[in-house]
């Protein structure tokens, strides 16, 4: 056990710990920015120059709107842990980048759970990591309920191709599990690794209803920048496409894009691919569409990953974990 070795010992493996986490990020954002097969970081750089994207102006206006999508999500998770105790905005910036930061090479951001579980004592983990759980949900269901919308658009629009077969599968597969948690909920005795539904259950509803609403407009509102700041990055790069008929695309891409399992890293792959294909159905064509993602990715992820890393590299566990 860690905790059985001497303190020397144990800061010398949490430092260690540490380094691996932020070497481990910026070794997989390198590979992704310098190695892309897809986009050649030359072309990349010689397309943007091509295209004056890289005005003061211009990069000023995206970066701001980086900062507020962060924001809007820094300000969601301090409400969430509202609910168990205050922290303050600063103490959630902390946390909120350092997990990215240690979600960014784990499948599916699970790192982001224990990254910030790790911050609060033993009593609150669990509760924690519920928290963090309802704070994704919430961002996902703003993604399909938008991506529905959008995807419905563009079934009714162009030529899109959808497997239906696979779709009611998926469907039927849900509805499946849906009915297990609502069997399993009416049983008490059922346990997830000693937490019982009937205490899931009992954390929820002492959950505020404002808390519970405020997640989802903050949620609204990160997905509303962040698509804006996708249409207008289109608009830079002298695409002649409405609003609307870019959020159909947009809103289509990410609900494809986040119901496709990744690791994160991979996650503008991921994204680049099905945002190729869908946005050549309205004429754009795909080193335009990679760079958007690659820049949207670079703004919101790997820049606040950098951050975070500072978060990591300072963290202490004997300081971090309160009352």
């Amino acid at each position: 056990m860690l905790y059985a070795l001497p303190y020397k010992t144990k800061q010398f493996f949490f430092v260690l710990i540490k380094l691996s986490i932020v070497v481990g990020a910026f070794y997989f954002i390198y590979t992704k920015v310098a190695e892309n097969k897809d986009l050649e970081f030359s072309v990349f750089i010689g397309f943007l120059t091509k295209n004056k994207v890289f005005s003061l102006k211009n990069m000023l206006f995206l970066v701001i709107l980086s900062i507020f999508n962060w924001f809007f999500e820094i300000i969601k998770w301090q409400q969430l842990v509202k609910s168990i105790r205050s922290i303050s905005f600063f103490e959630a910036l902390k946390q909120s980048l350092a997990s990215l930061t240690a979600s960014l090479i784990t499948p599916n951001r699970i790192g982001e759970y224990g990254a910030k579980a790790i911050y609060f004592s033993k009593n609150y983990r669990k509760r924690i990591l519920f928290l963090n759980l309802l704070g994704n949900i919430s961002q996902m269901l703003i993604t399909l309920l938008l991506g529905c919308v959008g995807l419905s658009y563009m079934i009714v629009n162009y030529n899109l191709e959808v497997d239906f077969f696979r779709i009611s599968r998926i469907v039927l597969i849900f509805m499946l599990v849906a009915v297990l948690t609502v069997f399993g909920v009416k049983q008490n005795k059922f346990k997830i690794r000693g937490f019982t539904i009937e205490r899931v259950k009992e954390f929820w509803l002492n959950i505020p209803n404002n808390i519970k609403v405020s997640t989802l407009v903050f949620s609204c509102i990160r997905y509303l920048i962040f698509s804006l700041q996708f249409y207008i990055l289109l608009r830079l790069f002298a695409i002649d496409v409405t609003y609307f008929r870019a959020m159909s695309v947009i809103t289509t891409m990410y609900l494809l894009a986040s119901i496709i399992p990744s690791i994160f890293i991979f996650d503008v792959i991921v994204k680049g691919s099905v945002a190729v294909y869908l946005f050549s159905l309205v004429g754009i064509n795909e080193i335009t569409i990679l760079s958007i993602i690659l820049i949207m990715w670079i703004l919101n992820t790997v820049l606040p990953s950098i951050i975070g890393s500072y978060f990591v590299i300072n963290f202490n566990v004997y300081n971090n974990s309160p009352e």
